[in-house]
């Protein structure tokens, strides 16, 4: 795990960082929470929620965001980073009462269901303190939303569409806002909601801290955001975005058709255990396909995409989340933000568009330190593609066969090698080889073609003596007797 710098913090954060062990940081080894100078009403909440050691993005960002700065930081899927920035703001709001005030933080993030965990989080850090949370996002009426709002919440968690809608409506207002904070950037520049975000940030006081968490800082946008959100912010780039997670395992399955696919995955979930399991697809349509071919053969799924209204979105989740079904198939809406303990196994219908999707879908199992598998069920035109995503992300894939339902396609033919370049004395020997078949060839007999064998004949003489000293031709015809 790397760590950079862009500029000098303060001593007191120098000495926080200095003390903190970030490389090869693991769960369970290093300093608690008790080192970061957390007030008693937090690290009770971080005790009944099971937070025992910070994990090496919260380790790092924790002193920064204490300190003050603003902070840029890239950390993989699961690292803890929605822990990570509501710890430190949350105690910048308990050391600094403002009664009166109106709301002080704001976060953004890309999704409902991301708007909805983030609060998860805060309720159970925040579960022995006073402050308060509410989540203002789209599908939901606007009448709750606008009686939230009148009540100046500590915090708003909210999806910048719905949001720029209150503001421009003068149903909210940011006149107070402290502390705002732009989670999952990258997956904001695929929604298209930059201009939704600048007009909600040129509406917040300029005096303010701001913070920026995204998978990756290579994104293209992302340092345009950046420069209009952060002001000399530091740095962080934690597990690499590309990095294979240590506890994810991949594996393939050779598909030939949707048939095919949907046969195999009726194996995988009936032989494999687990407790809960994602189905993702690239389509809505394909998903209820899916989900529709499970359900008619007996097995419990839930199904969750984009066009489900904010109540069944909820009440899927539910479900899923409580066990009620432990199948749960879903559209790309649900590869990021979606934080489900217990995840065990992830299943890729469809090969994903790119190495981010493929990331950020297996990101889904594999948490909190327990093992996770993504299995992807591979057809011949999408054989490039999955190709593509092991040279991007530097995964060695291994394949799987399921008994009885082996695919006909084996993937695609081994390349030839090249040849290796003949030296010159082999070239020379082969020069030589050519002369003498040359000079052989010269000694051959001509080839006999056919109009050379073919029998013209002769030139007919003319007959007879009187046709002596006469060219033949040119004889007077000769008269009847």
């Amino acid at each position: 795990m790397a760590e950079f710098v862009e500029r000098a913090l303060g001593e007191d954060a120098q000495s926080m960082l200095t003390d903190t062990p970030i490389d090869d940081h693991e769960p369970g080894i290093g300093p608690g929470f008790e080192s970061f100078d957390l007030s008693e009403p937090l690290l009770r909440g971080l005790d009944k929620a099971g937070f025992s050691e910070p994990t090496p993005v919260q380790a790092a960002s924790l002193p920064v965001a204490l300190a003050g700065h603003d902070l840029m930081a890239a950390a993989a899927t699961g690292s803890g980073k929605t822990a990570a920035f509501l710890l430190p703001i949350m105690q910048r709001l308990l050391d600094e009462p403002a009664p009166h005030a109106g709301t002080r933080v704001l976060i953004l993030v890309p999704t409902r269901e991301l708007a909805v965990q983030t609060r998860a989080h805060f309720l159970a850090l925040g579960s022995y303190t006073r402050l308060m949370a509410e989540v203002i996002v789209g599908g939901e009426p606007r009448g709750h939303q606008v009686a939230s709002l009148r009540r100046n919440p500590d915090i708003i968690i909210a999806t910048p569409g719905r949001l720029l809608e209150h503001l421009q409506m003068g149903e909210a207002d940011l006149l107070d806002l402290r502390f705002l904070v732009l989670d999952e950037a990258d997956r904001m520049l695929d929604l298209g909601l930059a201009e939704d975000v600048f007009a909600i940030v040129g509406a917040a006081p300029a005096e303010r801290q701001s913070m920026l968490f995204s998978a990756t800082l290579n994104r293209r946008g992302v340092a345009g955001v950046a420069e209009h959100l952060l002001r000399e912010p530091v740095t962080l780039t934690l597990d690499h975005h590309r990095g294979a997670h240590p506890d994810i395992d991949h594996a393939m399955l050779l598909s030939d058709d949707p048939a095919h696919k949907q046969a195999q995955l009726a194996r995988l979930l009936e032989e494999r255990s687990f407790d809960r399991a994602l189905v993702f697809c690239n389509t809505r349509a394909g998903a209820e396909r899916t989900a529709g071919a499970l359900q008619e053969a007996g097995r419990r799924c839930a199904l969750l995409h984009g066009e489900l209204d904010q109540r069944e979105r909820r009440r899927v989740m539910a479900l899923f989340r409580d066990g009620g079904v432990p199948v749960l198939v879903a559209s790309d809406v649900a590869a990021r933000g979606l934080d489900v303990p217990g995840v065990e196994l992830v299943l890729n219908m469809d090969v994903p568009r790119s190495g981010d999707d493929y990331l950020h879908r297996s990101g889904r199992t594999g948490r909190a330190g327990r093992r996770g598998l993504t299995i992807t069920l591979v057809s011949a035109p999408e054989w490039n593609r999955m190709e593509s995503i092991e040279r991007y992300l530097g995964l060695d894939v291994g394949r799987r066969k399921l008994e009885g339902l082996e695919a006909s396609f084996k993937g695609a033919p081994k390349r030839r090698k090249p040849g290796k370049k003949a030296s010159p004395s082999a070239r020379g020997s082969k020069k030589a080889k050519a002369q003498a078949g040359n000079d052989a060839g010269a000694r051959k007999k001509p080839k006999q073609r056919l109009r050379d064998r073919k029998n013209i004949g002769k030139r007919r003489k003319p007959a007879g003596a009187a046709g002596e000293g006469v060219d033949a031709g040119f004889e007077p015809p000769k008269r009847r007797a």
